[in-house]
C-alpha cells in the first residue's frame, strides 16, 4: 500500500470528526425558524389563563392577528369589556338579553347565522334598531377552515350579508367570527380581502349545552375571576343561564370598575396598545 493511501486512511476519522464539529457549530449559529403567528394549518382558537384577573394567552398574538385585521383582545390598559353573543338560533332568551343590555346601556355584537335571521327577523331588526352590531357567523355555520376556495368562502359570508340587508334594509357590519373558532392563516387573509374584521374572544365558558346548563354559581365562578381589561367576552344567546344572570353579571362587572364598548372601537384600541 502506498504511503499516500495510508495517510488518507489515517486521516479519514479526523476529517469526519472535523466535519461534524463544523456542522454542529453551523447549526448553533443559524437563527431558529420564527414561530408562526397563526397556525399554518386549520386549528381551533384556544386560550390559557396563567393567572386569573390577567389577560389570557391565545394561540396567536395580538400583534400577529392585527396584521390580518383580526382580534381577540382589546387594550389591556383600560377596564373595558366588549360583549359578544353567538346566535345559531332563537331559543327564547334573546329578547331578555336585549332588555338587560338596554338597561345597562351596554352595546354588544351578535354573530348570527342564516337560520337566526330567517326564523327571528323581528329580533334581528331590534338588534339593529337598538344600536348593536350584527356580525357575520356565516350562512350555514360550516368549518370555514376546510374551505380553501375564495369563491366558496366568499359565498358563505355574502349569502348571510344579503339576507341581513334584505331583512333590515341596512348593510351588514363587517365583523366576522369563524364558526367554532376554526381558522387558519389563509382564512384570515380571505376575510381581510373581503373587508371583514375577524373577531375571536378572550373569555368564554361552557354555556352552549341547552340541556345541561351551568348553574348561576358555576357561571359566576368562570366569568368573574377571569374578567380582564380589554376582554372580548363570548356568550351564547341560546343559554337560559346567560339570560337569567346577565343583569347581575353586568352589575358585578360595573362594580369592579368595568365599562362596555362597541367592537367598532376595537381596532383603534388595539392599534394604540400594540
Amino acid at each position: 500500500m502506498s504511503t499516500r493511501r495510508r495517510l488518507v486512511i489515517l486521516l479519514l476519522p479526523c476529517l469526519f470528526l472535523a466535519g461534524m464539529l463544523y456542522l454542529k457549530g453551523r447549526s448553533q449559529s443559524l437563527p431558529a425558524a420564527a414561530p408562526a403567528v397563526v397556525p399554518a394549518s386549520a386549528d381551533n382558537w384556544g386560550l390559557s389563563f396563567p393567572k386569573e384577573g390577567n389577560s389570557p394567552v391565545g394561540n396567536a398574538t395580538v400583534a400577529g392577528l392585527s396584521q390580518y385585521d383580526a382580534y381577540y383582545l382589546g387594550d389591556t390598559g383600560k377596564k373595558v369589556i366588549y360583549l359578544t353573543f353567538d346566535c345559531g338560533y332563537e331559543n327564547g332568551y334573546t329578547e331578555k338579553i336585549l332588555d338587560t343590555l338596554k338597561k345597562h346601556n351596554a352595546p354588544a355584537a351578535f354573530f348570527v347565522v342564516g337560520n337566526m335571521i330567517k326564523t327571528a327577523p323581528d329580533i334581528i331588526r331590534r338588534m339593529a334598531a337598538e344600536g348593536h352590531i350584527v356580525g357575520n357567523h356565516t350562512y350555514h355555520h360550516p368549518d370555514m377552515s376546510a374551505i380553501s376556495d375564495q369563491a366558496a368562502f366568499k359565498k358563505e359570508l355574502d349569502d348571510l350579508s344579503a339576507l341581513y340587508q334584505e331583512t333590515t334594509g341596512q348593510p351588514l357590519p363587517m365583523f366576522y367570527r369563524p364558526p367554532q373558532g376554526k381558522y387558519s392563516t389563509e382564512n384570515l387573509k380571505q376575510a381581510q380581502a373581503l373587508g371583514y374584521k375577524t373577531v375571536f374572544w378572550s373569555l368564554a365558558y361552557v354555556d352552549w349545552y341547552v340541556d345541561n346548563q351551568p348553574t348561576p354559581e358555576q357561571a359566576y365562578g368562570k366569568l368573574l375571576p377571569r374578567i380582564h381589561s380589554g376582554a372580548i367576552v363570548l356568550l351564547h344567546s341560546t343559554s337560559k343561564t346567560n339570560a337569567d344572570i346577565l343583569d347581575e353579571l353586568l352589575t358585578k362587572w360595573e362594580a369592579m370598575g368595568y365599562t362596555f364598548a362597541s367592537l367598532t372601537e376595537l381596532p383603534d384600541a388595539v392599534s394604540s396598545a400594540v
